[in-house]
């Protein structure tokens, strides 16, 4: 996963690539593989969740995300993701 995060003033935009297969049942089956993609996806700043997505198969491979928050400099922004199997990747970056 990639963690990308530039504050401007009191806000922060926050760019995050998953890297993920992203593999739904009809393609799972015609590639004889099991299906397997994100199910949800969390950022915080500190114990403050300041982005939360519940997905599913519908997003494409190695999903991008943007996002904006109210931060300042010195914050750490903590982003995790759990897949269908129950795998997490997570990636953090220290705004300055």
């Amino acid at each position: 996963m990639k963690l990308k995060a530039k504050l401007k003033g009191n806000v922060a935009e926050v760019k995050i690539l998953a890297s993920h297969p992203q593999m739904g049942r009809e393609e799972a089956e015609t590639k004889k593989a099991e299906k397997n993609y994100i199910t949800h996806v969390t950022a915080k700043i500190g114990d403050r969740v300041v982005f939360e997505a519940s997905t599913g198969p519908f997003l494409s491979k190695d999903p991008f995300f943007v996002f904006n928050t109210e931060a300042k400099s010195g914050d750490e922004i903590v982003v995790e993701y759990v897949d269908l199997k129950g795998a997490t990747k997570n990636a953090s970056v220290k705004l300055k």
